[in-house]
């Protein structure tokens, strides 16, 4: 048996690729859109991607099984468990195999076996592997987003994503009740999770790529809880704000995705392209650091740095419906790689890309560039009565402490409530220690807003000055 974890640091994302040696079949698991990957990885290991399969509806990526099947040729399974509205509606059209609690296939000589899992959502089936040539008994779980290290996946993006109202509580119990029935495997189970941490499908997702049965019930808090009602409150509590796209990518993947060979590769645009680019219903987004697009920047286009956290970033800002074009500082391939993982996340329309020429065009054409002016923490405090002190970060961090007289209004909601952002005095934005205040302010100066500043130390600077700091109850 051959196993090899395909981990998407960006997405904080698993996939896998099971291999039998003796037959040559392989099977994916939870794929992502970027077939090539596992389609090299298994030429290299001297196997034929016979089978794909995907744990559930994915929320926080395009899910490429739809893709690497077509690519490869191999038999597509999908859930057939979840109820209506939670069923696949590609299933005919890519000819699925549709898998229910209980079902069997064979990758070779290897045993995979589908068990139900809902509660993160109603559709999601874990995995167990048995190498027969072995054992009768399974090695290890696929266990998707049910079963984390040191966590579990949370049970309320249905009702804060997919806007499944009523459905966070009930869909705590199944998740208990998953867990309990996951208590009656072996300890000796390895545990191959479909997250890592910094994934937003749990709340303390562990940094180690796996564990074991055995393991978790000791060290996972959700084991170690035997009421049932104690359980969904805790599991409940906490949760991070999930993205705004969350909830775009669940009818993608639920719907179908579209084929990538249907998706263009964006191309380098003449500078003089940018002022039309701007005129129109599209968005333009500067890649470049939040330092280079706060010295100098062209009017209207929103930064969103090229890290770590683009994805995030974009999928909680930008439309789906919308052309976008990008500015990047990078190598001429730069533009690719972003594309390709905005593609990720289904955001598609990247109609091309400029490089920073496009500002020194402007400024040899004469029109101006803009500029975000910093503020210091005693100037905040200072000039307190004439700001607006924007803070942009999540309700619980909010409720934590802030500065006195602070408007919360986290980045993922920003767009769709710019109107409660008063417009008569300037706006200082902040948020824990800069980087989310930075693609805020540049959202506001796009949307019209003139007068924005930037607090870069943000409430840690605030709070390890000694100042005055409010909590939620004051």
């Amino acid at each position: 048996m051959f196993l090899r974890r395909l981990y998407d640091e960006r997405l904080a994302q698993a996939s896998y690729l099971l291999g039998c040696e003796s037959s040559g079949e392989a099977l994916v698991v939870d794929p992502d859109r970027d077939a090539e990957q596992y389609i090299e990885m298994a030429r290299r290991e001297g196997l034929r991607i016979a089978h794909v399969t995907e744990t559930h509806i994915h929320a926080d990526f395009v899910s490429g099984a739809r893709e690497l099947a077509r690519r490869t040729g191999a038999r597509l399974y999908l859930s057939g468990e979840g109820g209506p509205g939670w069923q696949y509606g590609y299933v005919n059209e890519a000819g699925a195999v549709v898998l229910r609690d209980g079902s069997c296939f064979r990758v070779g000589a290897i045993e995979v076996a589908a068990v139900h899992t809902p509660g993160h959502t109603p559709e999601h089936l874990s995995f167990l592997v048995t190498d027969t040539v072995a054992v009768a008994s399974p090695i290890g779980a696929l266990t998707g987003d049910f079963l984390f290290v040191g966590d579990v996946g949370r049970p309320d993006l249905l009702e804060k994503a997919a806007h499944e109202k009523g459905t966070m509580v009930a869909s705590a119990r199944q998740l208990f009740a998953s867990i309990q029935r996951f208590r009656s495997f072996p300890d000796h189970l390895q545990i191959w999770p479909g997250h890592g941490a910094g994934s937003s499908c749990g709340k303390s997702l562990g940094a180690v790529p796996q564990s074991t049965l055995g393991y978790e019930k000791i060290a996972n808090w959700a084991f170690r809880i035997e009421d049932e009602d104690e359980f969904v409150r805790t599991v409940l509590d906490g949760q991070p704000y999930p993205p705004r796209y969350f909830a775009v990518m669940k009818r993608i993947n639920r719907d179908g995705p579209p084929l990538l060979s249907a998706v263009s590769r964006p191309q380098r645009l003449p500078a003089d392209r940018l002022g039309h680019a701007l005129a129109g219903d599209a968005t333009v987004v500067d890649t470049r650091s939040a330092a280079e697009f706060g010295r100098a920047a062209v009017p209207g286009t929103i930064n969103i740095p090229w890290s770590r956290s683009f994805t995030t970033y974009a999928g909680t800002l930008l439309s789906y419906d919308r052309d976008l074009y990008l500015v990047t500082d990078q190598e001429p391939d730069t533009a690719q790689k972003i594309a390709r993982e905005l593609s990720g996340i289904g955001l598609d329309r990247v109609a091309g890309y400029f490089g920073v020429e496009a500002l020194d065009a402007r400024r040899q054409g004469g029109e101006a560039l803009q500029a975000i002016p910093s503020v210091e923490a005693a100037e905040v405090e200072r000039r307190s009565g004439s700001l607006t002190l924007l803070d942009v970060r999540s309700p619980g961090e909010f409720a934590g402490g802030h500065l006195p007289g602070a408007l919360n209004l986290p980045l993922g909601e920003l767009v769709e409530r710019l109107a409660d952002v008063p417009r008569d005095r300037p706006v200082v934005v902040h948020c824990q220690t800069g980087a989310r205040a930075a693609i805020a302010a540049s959202v506001l100066l796009a949307s019209g807003y003139h007068e924005v500043r930037l607090f870069p130390g943000g409430f840690a600077e605030w709070r390890e000055s000694g100042r005055q700091v409010e909590a939620a109850s004051s």
